[in-house]
């Protein structure tokens, strides 16, 4: 496996699995694994990630599912490259398909009611405010650069199979936004999890479960708090991570 300027090897602590990474441009962080952790797939489900990125999420779901095959889709030539490079250094060829293409045009590209499970970690940032360089990928991977949350949704919503379930991680502040979106495209939210950096403080992050079709009624879980004290994970993060 040939390494590429920048790049590194980091150990998943799962199955023995490694990925490749380059600090320069963007290293997955704790919402993927716990998006990955949240995410619920059966036997032989059909499995996509939208803006898979370097491929975390499907490489890390098939260490802890059993679902038949993942795709993940990434705009970013770079990035999807080195999320191919990683699926063949676990010899996972046969289980995970990496798409070079564009979130928008996710149903063209796959068809519609086409997968059993669709998972996202999205941009958060809806605003340009701050950015140098609109066009690194650093910034295209936290802003709505070149997707917004509608178009995650409303894809997600019609690459489903009916009774189908999207799973993603957001941040709180888009909360209505995101339900509202869900229910406007035909997917129900079911599940929802607030996770915590401490637990005197405010939440930063929510995992969302919604069902194609579903009936309402959305269930509400414990909250994940992340440290016990800085620098300490709680027992239910080092789970998480397998650690």
């Amino acid at each position: 496996m040939i390494l590429k300027e920048n790049e590194r090897i980091d150990d998943l602590q799962r199955n023995h699995y490694k990925i490749i990474q380059d600090p320069e441009r963007f290293c997955f962080g704790m919402d993927a694994v716990l998006l990955s952790g949240f995410a619920r797939a059966k036997e032989g489900d059909r499995v996509l990630d939208l803006g898979t990125g370097t491929g975390i999420i499907p490489i890390l779901m098939e260490a802890k599912t059993q679902a038949a095959h993942f795709t993940g889709l990434e705009i970013q030539h770079e990035s999807a490259d080195m999320a191919a490079r990683s699926v063949s250094l676990n010899h996972l060829e046969g289980k995970i398909e990496i798409v070079t293409g564009d979130i928008k045009e996710a149903v063209s590209l796959f068809g519609a009611a086409s997968f059993d499970v669709v998972t996202c970690n999205p941009p958060y940032m809806t605003e340009h405010h701050g950015l140098t360089n609109p066009e690194a990928p650093k910034a295209i991977a936290r802003h709505e650069l070149l997707c917004t949350l509608e178009d995650v949704i409303s894809q997600a919503a019609r690459l489903l199979k009916p009774g189908g379930n999207f799973y993603m991680v957001h941040r709180p502040f888009r909360l209505v936004d995101i339900i509202t979106l869900l229910r406007t495209y035909g997917v129900e939210p079911k599940r929802m999890k607030m996770v915590y950096p401490f637990v005197d403080k405010e939440p930063n992050m929510v995992l969302i479960e919604a069902n194609r079709g579903g009936r309402p009624r959305l269930s509400v879980e414990k909250p994940l708090i992340v440290y016990k004290e800085p620098g300490v994970y709680t027992d239910e993060i080092y789970d998480i991570y397998g650690y």
